[in-house]
């Protein structure tokens, strides 16, 4: 999803338009600095006072060889993950497939589901754990109890009195026998008590429930309803009960939903009934399996030419909105249908105001559904009058984009699927929909949600990060709420190569990947990208998960391993895990097994540790009429030198050093085995790395200053 942030110096846009268990938990707790209880105590308002910051500043600039270049603690490989990094031959994980039938109400969805749930596990299970996520909207929440505690109005709150699910039926069936079973709701969580252990081996039973809920205004900035001109938009998602993961890993991985942290889903197959006012068109996740019944015959043409032609089309225009002969004749609500396979979640958005248009490449029909309010330039103008034309445009998100609105969405979509499809990983699905509402950006399989007021640069962005997250996490799988920058992170890191390729040669809205800006939120003690999302500070959200995972992964693409190499890996670790559920250890192994190199120095770290990096000149002299270069590491992270010398005469000298020259201290001299006088000296001199004391980088006089990228 995106984050919008907002800082006393700039404010800034970090995508996601937004410890960890086991071994890796004590691993990360051991290189995070001794007590950041103060620091996640922040969202209060309490800061550590100036003795404890200089005290955790003083951790995280400490360089230890020793420790920077030993191996990391990774858990040891097993029959489920093999020591490449790919899943071992013992691999499992399990299943569960959704039948859901559903009615929009006035604002309260009605809805009934079975699930197949399948244990491929080696293990009996005595008790399956569901998650009840709307539950968070309660105004008793768990979520809520904590916002009020923090005395703070959470992005992803919307609490309201009469908010939650209501379930009116759970029951079990086991081959062929139904049963009512003991069960307990805890918050955002249902136990369901098994008379008898689901056997392993693929073992079955069916889970019926029967639900209601009020759709929150705004839930939490993934889903609510949005008043527009003559009608409303109501996105829906996190809106059935669905099942908790099962995994070799920790077993259950049951967790409150606080709102922050997202989601570690099972994947399956869903056959969804959605029943909406006839007036009302639908998008959602999967193929509509019975437009006739809900499209008029121009419509079905229209779609028809859509999937032909890489130019959108209108399959509901601007002026046919509203009226009656859009859609099918008839009294009544009408029930849309739809598929998807092999998916981990299921979203949906209804509006009876959409504007709808499409278009295709290859297999894939991209499609984009928004209020007529929501174009921009000629035709906003011309409905509207100019105060419609561009409202985003105060936001200063690229002129190159012009007055464009949602009437671009559709062509945003194409080139994302295009680019990642061509560089990653082919696009998996038959459909990709963005939807204009109440949401940022929020994403699901097949199936976005961006602000209806995105307009320009920002609509590309949005777009682009959101449907970025086909490939993080809903084709690979990762557990989003231990570790959020394995899909966040992944996901803006692809999403800067996407922007280039757009642009025509600079990433869209560059400055958010910058190395200085990621050097200037560096310069606060913190916590290690390896956190859970729910013990990460609101404000730093965007910073941890987000740009500087993005930004490490750009270092290690273009400083360490080069792009050909980087490349291959990212595409290995997404074909060997594509569908299923990789841990932080099976990616590092994979880029190693790719690579070839040992890169545990680089992702202890950048990754592990709330380390910095700061390479410094320390001295300048002559020795023997030789000119030597003193370099010190005065961060906790080894990283490559590079160094440029210009002398007395105007020439210049670049010398690169090793990152292993750091194994034996934090001091390295190079000799520069001339004899003229050295006029300056400068570190980075790119500005490549996210230095976070750049004053120390250079020595001398006539120091030609390069801007550093994206600065």
């Amino acid at each position: 999803m995106v984050y919008l942030k907002t800082t006393a110096a700039v404010r800034f846009i970090a995508f996601s338009v937004c410890l960890s268990a086991g071994v890796l938990a004590s691993a990360a707790s051991a290189f995070a600095p001794a007590d950041l209880a103060a620091w996640q105590d922040r969202g209060s308002g309490q800061q550590p006072d100036s003795v404890e910051l200089a005290r955790l500043d003083s951790l995280r600039r400490t360089f230890d060889p020793a420790q920077a270049f030993a191996p990391l603690e990774l858990p040891p490989p097993s029959g489920t993950r093999a020591a490449d990094g790919s899943p071992g031959e013992s691999y499992w994980q399990q299943r569960a497939d959704y039948r859901i039938d559903a009615e929009l109400r006035g604002r309260t969805i009605v809805g009934s589901e079975t699930i197949t749930y399948t244990n491929n596990s080696p293990d009996s299970l005595v008790s399956l754990w569901v998650q009840l996520d709307q539950n968070l909207f309660a105004h008793d929440s768990r979520g809520a109890q904590r916002a009020r505690e923090l005395d703070v109005e959470p992005r992803h709150g919307g609490f309201f009195k009469g908010g939650g699910f209501r379930l009116s039926k759970v029951m079990l069936e086991r081959e062929g026998e139904p049963r009512v079973p003991e069960y307990r709701v805890d918050d955002t969580m249902l136990e369901i008590l098994l008379d008898k252990p689901l056997l392993p081996g693929g073992a079955q039973l069916e889970i019926e429930i029967d639900f209601e809920f009020q759709i929150p205004r705004n839930g939490g900035d993934r889903m609510g309803q949005l008043r527009v001109d003559g009608g409303t938009i109501f996105q829906v998602a996190q809106w059935y009960p669905r099942m908790f993961t099962y995994d070799d890993v920790n077993g259950w991985n049951e967790s409150w939903f606080l709102g922050q942290g997202e989601w570690y889903l099972e994947y399956g197959d869903f056959d969804v009934q959605l029943t909406v006012p006839r007036k009302f068109l639908v998008a959602a996740t999967g193929e509509l399996m019975n437009p006739r019944e809900v499209l008029t015959p121009d419509q079905q043409a229209r779609l028809a030419d859509a999937r032909r032609s890489e130019v959108p089309v209108f399959i509901v225009e601007p002026d046919e909105v509203g009226r009656r002969e859009s859609r099918p004749e008839g009294e009544g609500p009408l029930t849309w249908r739809f598929r998807a396979e092999n998916v981990r979640d299921f979203a949906w958005a209804t509006s009876d105001r959409f504007v709808w248009d499409a278009a295709g490449w290859e297999d894939v029909l991209a499609m984009s559904f928004y209020p007529a309010e929501s174009m921009g330039g000629q035709f906003a103008a011309r409905r509207f009058g100019d105060g419609f034309a561009n409202p985003g445009s105060a936001r200063g998100l690229g002129a190159e984009f012009g007055t464009s609105g949602w009437e671009r969405s559709t062509d945003y979509l194409l080139h994302s699927i295009r680019h990642y499809s061509r560089k990653w990983h082919p696009y998996p699905y038959p459909v990709a929909i963005n939807v204009a509402g109440l949401a940022l950006g929020m994403e699901y399989p097949m199936i976005v949600f961006c602000s209806w007021e995105s307009r320009g640069a920002f609509l590309f962005a949005v777009t682009d990060h959101e449907i970025g997250h086909t490939w993080f996490p809903m084709m690979v799988g990762s557990d989003e709420r231990r570790y959020p920058w394995m899909d966040e992170g992944f996901n803006t890191f692809i999403n800067y190569y996407s922007g280039i390729e757009y642009s025509g040669g600079s990433p869209v809205l560059s400055e958010f990947f910058s190395p200085p800006r990621i050097a200037m939120e560096d310069r606060q003690p913190g916590l290690p990208i390896l956190s859970h999302a729910d013990t990460i500070p609101e404000a730093d959200i965007g910073h941890l998960a987000y740009g500087k995972p993005a930004a490490v992964l750009i270092l290690l693409r273009e400083q360490i391993l080069g792009p050909e190499v980087f490349d291959e890996g990212l595409r290995e670790y997404i074909n060997r895990w594509a569908w299923r559920h990789p841990q932080p250890a099976d990616f590092i192994r994979t880029m190693e097994d790719v690579s070839g190199q040992d890169l545990d120095w680089f992702f202890k770290g950048w990754i592990f540790e709330d380390a910095v990096l700061d390479q410094a000149v320390a001295a300048v002299s002559v020795d023997d009429g030789v000119p030597v270069v003193a370099v010190e590491n005065r961060g906790g992270i080894p990283m490559p030198v590079r160094l440029r010398v210009v002398f007395a005469d105007g020439t210049e000298q670049v010398h690169d050093v090793p990152v292993s020259e750091w194994q034996h201290g934090n001091r390295y001299v190079v000799r520069l085995e001339t004899g003229k006088r050295v006029r300056n000296v400068q570190l980075d001199p790119d500005g490549v790395l996210p230095d976070v004391d750049r004053s120390n980088n250079i020595w001398g006089r006539g120091i030609i200053r390069r801007t550093p990228r994206g600065s």
